[in-house]
């Protein structure tokens, strides 16, 4: 019993002791205060939301908001999310944002039921509700129900959370000023995550829908459960589980977006009714739309939403951001490098500072703060530069026809000779791995 106590001491010491550490850690308690609350929807729906307020200082705030099926963990108001102190958010902490995040609708402890890429409500019914509507009533309450803010509204996301984003932007509340969608899903059929070029992306979805596709029939601080390979090696767990009738077994029934891949193999009205471009007609906010040039899961979706915007809302301030980063690599890395590839410098931290800060800086805050962000940043991977376009395709830019030489060869001249072939073997029951090495899942550099 002594040394279980003395066990005891030594933790609860050792963790002050981390929690000390951290200066940014205890800036943030020192000047902040976190409200749970139940958002009310015009629905009835009440949406979960954290609220981090600064603690009365006489000053107004702008409101950063990011909603996500993710959960807003953690949850209580004595518990405080670490990305506030440990990642570049702790920029928005220290410029006296309000930050807010919010289950949607249908995870986690948040009321209602939970749709995929939700399609968008039908305009002409005022009780009919989607993601817009959902932001849209979100940004109403919080100007009326929080203190001290300055009636100014942005939201930030990645990935999924970057389709939220952009719906936010469809809602068209007056006072969201800046939006962010960071790699945002935007068709889950064309390019996004599970179809690349409308190939079914087998692993990926199946790895992410066993856990994230589980119903919740009540609110949950905790929800889904990832696949256990039953050896380590998901190359050699999907050869031998290698039909979709097997893998769809696995899932069950419960987890109905599965079944839906399933069931709409083709490009029909079920996944044209969740292309996000059907949202990007006359948006107001000013925009900036982040991705990485290494992503394999939403590359497609910031190329794309950037091209629907500026053909569909040309009034939009747009802006694009094409960094040497695989997902999320803007803000869970440096930058410095993707895998054995080095970049010339931090160029997660130059775009967080070049970039994404002085954008919001620019909208949100009172002080004017001047930015000077170009239509498209676009990261050079060769000479490891960043460049400035005002339009895309570059109005310097050419096009080539490539054509395969012998040898191994490419060559922009057209072949004169009309023989030869070459030729392979492709065997499924022997494919190619796709990287060297064992791994349990898809790494994000390899």
């Amino acid at each position: 019993m002594k040394k279980w106590l003395l066990v005891q001491v030594l933790t609860v010491f050792c963790s002050g002791i981390l929690w000390a550490s951290s200066p940014d850690s205890v800036y943030l308690r020192e000047h902040y205060l976190k409200r749970e609350v139940m958002v009310p929807m015009r629905d009835g729906v009440n949406l979960f939301t954290s609220i981090y307020i600064p603690k009365p200082d006489g000053k107004k705030h702008p409101i950063l908001v990011c909603r996500t099926p993710y959960s807003c963990s953690p949850y209580g108001e004595d518990a405080y999310n670490e990305r506030l102190w440990t990642m570049h958010f702790k920029y928005y902490i220290k410029k006296g944002y309000i930050m807010v995040y919010q289950d949607v609708r249908g995870r986690y402890m948040s009321g209602g039921v939970f749709e995929d890429v939700r399609p968008l409500a039908n305009k002409k019914d005022k009780k009919s509700t989607d993601e817009s509507t959902d932001a849209y009533d979100t940004v109403d309450w919080l100007l009326s129900n929080v203190k001290d803010n300055n009636g100014k509204v942005g939201f930030f996301g990645s990935s999924y959370p970057g389709f939220y984003s952009t719906m936010a932007a469809a809602g068209g509340h007056p006072a969201v000023k800046a939006v962010s969608p960071q790699a945002p899903v935007t068709d889950w059929f064309a390019g996004d995550d599970f179809h690349h070029n409308g190939a079914f992306a087998v692993m990926d979805a199946f790895t992410f829908y066993y856990g994230f596709g589980l119903p919740r029939p009540e609110p949950v601080k905790e929800h889904g459960k990832r696949f256990k390979l039953p050896v380590p090696d998901n190359y050699s767990f999907f050869l031998a589980n290698r039909s979709l009738p097997s893998l769809t077994k696995m899932m069950g029934s419960e987890r109905v977006f599965w079944n839906r891949l399933m069931e709409h193999s083709n490009y029909d009205s079920f996944w044209k009714e969740r292309d996000a471009r059907k949202a990007c007609k006359n948006l107001k906010p000013a925009i900036m739309i982040t991705g990485g040039l290494f992503d394999a899961e939403d590359c497609y979706g910031a190329w794309k939403l950037f091209e629907a915007i500026h053909t569909q809302s040309p009034g939009t301030k747009l802006h694009l951001v094409m960094g040497p980063w695989s997902h999320g690599g803007w803000y869970r890395s440096s930058g410095e490098n993707l895998g054995n590839i080095r970049m010339g410098g931090a160029t997660a931290r130059w775009y967080q500072e070049q970039a994404e800060h002085p954008f919001f800086d620019h909208y949100l805050l009172d002080d004017n703060t001047p930015y000077n962000l170009p239509r498209l940043l676009v990261f050079d991977t060769g000479e490891k530069l960043w460049n400035r376009f005002s339009n895309w395709p570059p109005e310097t830019s050419s096009t080539y026809t490539l054509y395969f030489e012998e040898k191994g060869m490419l060559s922009t001249t057209l072949p004169v000779h009309d023989t030869g072939y070459d030729a392979y073997i492709s065997d499924p029951g022997h494919p190619v791995p796709y990287a060297d090495g064992v791994h349990e899942a898809r790494t994000l550099a390899y």
